[in-house]
């Protein structure tokens, strides 16, 4: 098994957290990982990108310019990648900022469309778009188990943030939930 990813947005969207986040998901599942951030003016607004790589094999580079799976934050960034995604492989999109229409450019790929920044908005938590798309990510591949992924959570967090372990679960439950509850439907080809 090999899933490789690229998780693009604007820059203060969480990408990095939830590449992050993911990766150690990995790792606590005993996979083989690597996660390749993308630094730079992204942290002004810029669209903002992470490649994580998920095996259980070793792994020879942690470049990946044909990625199976995408989660995909921003029109620029949707933009950008989807035309690197093979063919038959699966781009979670924020249905919230990206519109299903796009979609129709793209024949062969899979496309779910969840409305990760409104998930998140409602649970009260507006800036966790990020942990809801992680969520239908998850629900959609079954790259790994969701409980890793909490447990990873707990710790990727600081001290003075452990706080924020309960807003992001139920942000991330909402994602995985929502793609649990449509499975039927929410896959576009």
């Amino acid at each position: 098994m090999k899933f490789e990813v690229i998780l693009a947005g604007f820059g203060g969207q969480g990408i990095l957290f939830a590449g992050n986040l993911l990766a150690q998901a990995g790792m606590e599942a005993g996979l083989q990982v690597t996660f390749l951030p993308v630094y730079g003016p992204e942290m002004r607004g810029g669209t903002c990108n992470c490649t994580v790589v998920l095996s259980d094999r070793e792994i020879a580079s942690p470049v990946v310019t044909r990625p199976k799976a995408l989660l995909i934050m921003n029109r620029p960034s949707f933009e950008k990648f989807v035309p690197c995604l093979v063919r038959g492989g699966l781009a979670v999109v924020n249905r919230s900022l990206i519109p299903e229409e796009c979609a129709v450019e793209f024949p062969g790929r899979r496309f779910l469309f969840v409305p990760a920044d409104d998930l998140a908005e409602e649970e009260g938590h507006p800036g966790l778009g990020n942990m809801a798309a992680l969520g239908a990510l998850v629900a959609a591949s079954g790259v790994v188990p969701p409980e890793k992924v909490l447990s990873g959570l707990k710790g990727l967090l600081p001290p003075e943030r452990k706080h924020l372990f309960e807003p992001n679960r139920k942000v991330f439950r909402r994602g995985y939930e929502f793609v649990e509850r449509n499975s039927s439907t929410a896959v576009r080809r």
